[in-house]
């Protein structure tokens, strides 16, 4: 049976952000992951989150200028010494939340930059990185992401991210495989879980084509989640969507799973 956790960058937005752990908790995730934790002080979000008893599944290494648009900088030449403070940064938050993974936004190709040499500079940054949390015993994530949602993003196909995996060969790099953006680069959702299983270590879910609750688009997500089962993923699966109202008036999907 799939452990869910809850988004909190994206789900439970009607409370501020440290209230949302508890909300959480009440909705009965006994999970969550966030996009950024650095607005705040670990200290401040590790008591959140152990007040409410949760677990913390993931969250992201800084991306750089999110406001001014920038989506990550491991694809970025001449950002390495700030990538790096951002793993340093990452690594902190990590060991307050005692979080065990860790994803790691590749960016957008900068104008006038070679697609070649930014991949380049991604790989090195992802090696560095994935030493540097192999020391703390922590996992670092890739995911694709669509070019619809974000276009010029450096990674948007699995088997590119295969690629990426396999030629590092670094035992703590793993896919952060989000059926969202699975479903609309690629489609054949069963097919890609069954042959990437091996290097998958996160699951994330939302719906298409408006990103709310399972069962709110076109993704079967009762055979979906079950093949996961089947295939023996012991993982978390971040529910990373927006809900289509107020959260927990959506989170009916979720009756089947609670048995």
């Amino acid at each position: 049976m799939p452990r869910f956790a809850a988004n909190l960058s994206m789900m439970f937005n009607e409370a501020p952000f440290l209230e949302r752990f508890a909300r959480a908790r009440a909705a009965g995730f006994d999970g969550v992951e966030f996009l950024f934790p650095y607005a705040y002080d670990p200290s401040e979000v590790a008591d959140a989150l152990k007040s409410a008893g949760l677990t913390q599944a993931l969250f992201n290494m800084a991306p750089g200028d999110w406001e001014g648009g920038e989506r990550g900088m491991a694809g970025i030449p001449g950002r390495e010494q700030e990538f790096e403070d951002g793993v340093e940064q990452a690594l902190v938050y990590a060991r307050a939340l005692d979080c065990p993974r860790l994803h790691c936004m590749a960016g957008f190709v900068p104008l006038g930059v070679d697609p070649a040499e930014a991949e380049r500079t991604y790989t090195r940054n992802l090696a560095y990185a994935a030493k540097r949390l192999a020391t703390e015993n922590r996992t670092l994530l890739i995911e694709p992401i669509n070019h619809r949602d974000m276009p010029g993003y450096l990674l948007s196909r699995q088997d590119h991210a295969r690629g990426i995996i396999e030629r590092a060969r670094l035992d703590n790099l793993r896919l952060q495989f989000d059926i969202y953006h699975c479903q609309i680069v690629h489609g054949d959702l069963i097919r890609w879980m069954q042959a990437l299983l091996p290097i998958i270590g996160h699951v994330q879910i939302a719906d298409v084509p408006e990103r709310h609750e399972p069962g709110s688009g076109e993704i079967n997500y009762p055979n979906v989640l079950a093949e996961l089962d089947r295939l023996g993923y012991q993982g978390w699966v971040g529910c990373e969507y927006r809900p289509a109202g107020v959260t927990e008036d959506g989170l009916g999907w979720m009756a089947a799973y609670r048995r």
